[in-house]
């Protein structure tokens, strides 16, 4: 073999670095969406906390059989849905295997959205489901969750006076795609913009909200490097003024054929 010639090591040095600072970028995308998480939660269990505090108060103050049965109720249920949140959360945050696994993407948006119900309600966002029963994907599911919290939040923030959020779920025609469709009524991406949105560090936000989320343009980069690495597909439709549609495609794993007797 010849050796190898002084532009082909450069090329490949310089190929290395790029992947390097690919990951890198993509840790710090990472953490962001846990530190949005992280801070979701927190102010959730704060009005639970809350709640509890208060109804164990009135059971305290008032011996009425009457009033201590709904103090005693409401406790509970504040307690069921901590616990549920708990147990959400765990479930993100535990060592998944590193590779790819039989995922249900309904349940996994389900834990999503109950991680972000605290955020939706405040910005007055009413989440309409539309899911179907769908075929398990081949997933790491830490990353699809990634995926959902940026494109949930981005759509929160399309959406500053408040307003509808779709989100739809189902088989394509023949079950061999699971379809997910994210669709805000929010205040759109211009036209001459929206090719550049999955570009790393492009954004159209001016900076982070109120909350503190968005604007560092790395999101839906991110976003798009998972869903390839899912061999899946992703589709954005905008119309100023009047909303944003992403729709996610991912590959249904395939039925595994009987055994032949």
């Amino acid at each position: 073999m010849s050796p190898e010639k002084p532009w082909e090591i450069e090329r490949a040095e310089l190929l290395e670095k790029i992947r390097l600072l690919e990951e890198r970028l993509e840790q710090v995308a990472q953490l962001t969406a846990v530190g949005e998480l992280a801070s979701t939660t927190t102010h959730e269990f704060n009005n639970i906390l809350t709640t509890v505090l208060n109804y164990a108060k009135m059971g305290i103050r008032h011996q009425d059989q009457a009033t201590r049965d709904k103090a005693f109720n409401a406790i509970f249920d504040a307690s069921t849905r901590a616990a549920k949140i708990t147990a959400t959360v765990l479930g993100l945050a535990r060592n998944r295997k590193p590779g790819f696994e039989p995922t249900d993407l309904v349940a996994i948006t389900e834990d999503v959205l109950l991680l972000l119900d605290r955020e939706m309600n405040k910005y007055r966002i009413s989440v309409e489901k539309d899911f179907h029963p769908v075929p398990e994907i081949s997933a790491n599911a830490n990353q699809i969750e990634q995926v959902l919290v940026n494109l949930l939040i981005n759509a929160r923030q399309a959406m500053p006076q408040g307003g509808r959020l779709i989100l739809k779920i189902a088989p394509d025609a023949t079950g061999r795609t699971v379809e997910m469709l994210i669709r805000d009524f929010g205040t759109g991406i211009p036209a001459d913009k929206l090719p550049k949105i999955f570009d790393s560090f492009y954004t159209t936000k001016k900076g982070p909200d109120e909350s503190g989320k968005g604007g560092t343009g790395l999101g839906l980069s991110l976003c798009k490097r998972i869903i390839e690495r899912h061999h899946g597909k992703v589709r954005v439709e905008s119309t100023l003024g009047k909303g944003t549609a992403f729709t996610l495609r991912f590959p249904a794993i395939a039925e595994r054929e009987p055994a032949k007797e």
